[in-house]
């Protein structure tokens, strides 16, 4: 229903996420089994981010990843690894795996470590759970090597999507429930932030946001959707602005971890 009204009047959607235990096209399939409207080029990943540093610099990636996220690294060359990429992937997450992760940064200078995403922890339906961030800094510490980040909450990653989205960050808010990674990473790129008290929200995080421009917090997507649509309507009926190519002054990108 939400994401009917946002298109209903206008504003474009984007779904960022930084999931890496499935590939974009599963997660895409996920939404859609669960009755989501959404079409795969609306939503981007930490791994699309990931795969376009890996073919930029056309590097061999030994990968730390779940099964299910590899689909997003087929075709890729893999062989004598000269890069490790490392994304949540708790079937891996063991010493075999880490060790052998830990030996190619440690005896190749020139072997660079991508982490998808840092973040410490993450939901699962039994409660919160150690994520790749822990995982990522273990490999740091051991090798000597500084990870390159490429998920939320990393300034290229929100400038990667607004590219995508032809859309300016003043005309962009950004809805999500992850205080550091949704709405300080999209402030640190000039996008709007609205936080909300579902998911990965704990208590007191809104107090991060105090004296933040064009940030709140709001108790749900709906009530985020609500204010989002009535501030676009007072905004087009303040200054008559038109709607160019079927954008309007408000692009919403909401991550999937708040669906």
């Amino acid at each position: 229903m939400c994401l009917h009204r946002l298109r209903q009047n206008g504003i474009a959607v984007k779904f960022i996420t930084n999931a890496t235990k499935e590939s974009k096209g599963g997660l895409h399939r996920k939404l859609a089994r669960l009755g989501f409207d959404i079409n795969s080029d609306e939503i981007f990943t930490s791994l699309t981010a990931a795969r376009r540093l890996v073919e930029a610099e056309k590097l061999r990636p030994f990968c730390l990843l779940q099964d299910e996220a590899m689909e997003d690294f087929a075709g890729l060359e893999v062989s004598n690894p000269n890069a490790v990429v490392v994304g949540l992937a708790p079937d891996y997450f063991n010493y075999e795996y880490l060790n052998q992760a830990f030996r190619l940064l440690l005896h190749n200078d020139n072997c660079k470590l991508i982490a998808v995403h840092k973040a410490r922890y993450y939901r699962r339906t039994e409660g919160l759970s150690i994520g790749p961030g822990p995982f990522v800094e273990a490999l740091e510490y051991a090798s000597g090597k500084k990870a390159v980040v490429v998920g939320k909450p990393q300034l290229e990653f929100f400038q990667s999507v607004l590219r995508e989205c032809s859309c300016l960050p003043e005309e962009t808010v950004m809805i999500g429930d992850d205080v550091t990674l949704d709405i300080l990473g999209a402030h640190n790129a000039n996008i709007g932030g609205i936080l909300v008290k579902t998911g990965k929200y704990r208590d007191g995080d809104e107090s991060r946001l105090q004296d933040l421009e064009r940030c709140a917090c709001m108790n749900d997507l709906a009530t985020a959707v609500d204010t989002i649509i009535a501030t676009k309507s007072n905004t087009t009926q303040t200054t008559k602005q038109a709607v160019v190519e079927n954008k309007t002054t408000v692009q919403q990108i909401i991550p999937t971890d708040c669906l």
